[in-house]
């Protein structure tokens, strides 16, 4: 079965089991605080009920990015997934906002809501049910690379705690008459106002094109240089169109005298090798290599990396028809002026080489 269609399935039953579990828990918390009068308890179920329209949610946004990429969006709809995302993330600070307003006023008006034991047993029993929902949920989540099921899954496992402190709440109200509701109350929207905010933040990152998991890239690096005749990988940077899509490019060191036939067979060995096991699709670029400098590039790399922020160099070639030698640096994101650093390695450099024109370009670094 296709790896895409698999994935949406089970985001798709692992959403169902959310709104299920959800709708339940909404049901009976609703029960249990309207009888016993706790804003707290009613506002738990209220927040079960967005966790339920979350699911809903996950399940539209995972069905309309598996449409089939068009015209108007040649590399398919894969990030509706992060809008979905998005969304969920805005239910639970709404969520979280007129819960925070409720519980204010429970506390400038407060009153002794009236617990009993099955009340508690069936909190209890509730904070089990959400701990065990949003430990599936997320681990459902990581599986399949869903950040609409992974956040789905962390505001559940933190409902959870929060239900607790709800519990305890309840526990003092029963033992000492003593009224805590309104802060409980205040304490958890707060919280659910924070979980919130964070994953609006992941899932924003997201979309505005985050940093790749250094993780993946290493792994990515380790695919291509196994390829035969690769002589080092460089300059990867990836595109992401969605949890289960991406496009990218990386530049290679092959060896100076590698034919065109060997490039091409090597480019789409590695095409071929990155996709299958990543979903991503590289474009190649080559750099040429010449044994007879390796003295020279080792000199030159132990030069650039004496220089706060520069991480390496690569793609070092002597054009000996043109007295050409060009080659990239690696720069991490805290150097500011990259036309000053590659000046003043250049002039650096000029009296070792004074045959050749010395043409150095900056690369970002992109991926780890």
């Amino acid at each position: 079965m296709n790896e895409s269609i698999t994935r949406e399935k089970q985001i798709t039953r692992t959403s169902v089991v959310g709104i299920v579990a959800n709708l339940f828990l909404a049901g009976f918390k609703a029960a249990v605080g309207l009888l016993a009068g706790s804003i707290a308890i009613v506002l738990d179920a209220v927040n079960n009920l967005t966790d339920a329209l979350s699911s809903v949610i996950t399940i539209l946004g995972v069905k309309l990015a598996r449409r089939r990429p068009d015209e108007k969006h040649p590399f398919g709809y894969g990030r509706i997934e992060y809008f979905s995302a998005v969304i969920i993330a805005a239910i639970v600070i709404g969520a979280g906002a007129t819960s925070l307003i409720e519980s204010l006023q429970k506390i400038f008006s407060p009153d002794v809501p009236d617990y009993t034991v099955v009340t508690l047993v069936i909190v209890a029993v509730a904070v089990v049910v959400k701990l065990l929902l949003g430990r599936y949920v997320k681990a459902q989540g990581e599986k399949f690379n869903s950040d609409a099921l992974i956040a789905s899954g962390s505001d559940a496992s933190f409902d959870a705690i929060l239900s607790a402190s709800t519990l305890v709440g309840a526990l003092i109200t029963l033992i000492f008459h003593i009224s805590l509701d309104g802060i409980i109350g205040t304490v958890i929207a707060v919280f659910i106002i924070k979980a919130g905010l964070e994953m609006l933040m992941e899932s924003v990152d997201s979309i505005m094109g985050a940093r790749p998991d250094s993780a993946i890239t290493k792994e990515i690096k380790a695919a291509v240089n196994r390829v035969p005749g690769v002589l080092g990988a460089y300059d990867l940077i990836l595109h992401n169109y969605g949890p289960d899509s991406a496009i990218g490019s990386v530049h290679v060191e092959v060896s100076s005298d590698t034919d065109a036939a060997a490039l091409h067979r090597m480019t789409r060995e590695i095409q071929t090798a990155i996709l299958d096991r990543f979903h991503v699709f590289l474009t190649v670029g080559m750099y040429a290599v010449d044994a007879a400098h390796e003295s020279d590039r080792l000199h030159i790399n132990d030069l650039v990396t004496r220089h706060p922020g520069v991480l390496g160099s690569h793609g070092i070639y002597f054009d000996e028809e043109n007295h050409l030698l060009s080659f990239d640096i690696l720069v991490d994101f805290t150097v500011k002026d990259k036309g000053a650093l590659c000046r003043s390695i250049q002039a650096e450099l000029q009296p070792a080489f004074p045959d050749y024109t010395i043409a150095i370009n900056c690369d970002a670094d992109y991926s780890d």
